[in-house]
């Protein structure tokens, strides 16, 4: 495939855990689907995280419901496909399965949004973009 992420989305990890951009590196390198990492995938203050529990892109308010985000924990993406960002289930599912595989190759414990279960719709995979660490 021969992927590689953008500078910009290098700089969009600025904060995360290197265990996490170390998974992120060898998942471009493994991927079936093109990534990149967003303007919010990576370390959040407490009202950057507020702003997006308001706009209901997270469910963390970051005051008295922290985002892994906030510590540095987690790192969310997005797919790339025929030139456009995608955000078709199938796409990120694939690019989480390369996110998966580079984090078990490296040792390295991690949990997919995309498996868990909402409590409202009782649907899986309300955070398919999200991936965070576990502790080894």
């Amino acid at each position: 495939m021969g992927y590689q992420l953008s500078e910009r989305s290098k700089k969009n990890r600025e904060g995360i855990d290197p265990r996490l951009i170390a998974i992120s590196d060898l998942a471009i390198i493994i991927t079936l689907v093109d990534f990149g990492h967003g303007k919010y995938a990576g370390k959040r203050t407490a009202e950057l995280q507020h702003e997006l529990f308001l706009d209901e892109k997270s469910k963390a308010d970051g005051y008295d419901k922290l985002s892994e985000h906030q510590s540095g924990n987690a790192l969310d993406f997005y797919a790339y496909v025929d030139g456009a960002t995608s955000w078709k289930h199938e796409h990120l599912a694939m690019v989480a399965a390369a996110h998966l595989q580079a984090a078990s190759i490296l040792g390295h414990k991690v949990k997919w949004g995309g498996l868990w279960k909402s409590k409202r719709s009782k649907i899986y995979g309300w955070d398919m973009p999200h991936i965070q660490l576990l502790e080894d």
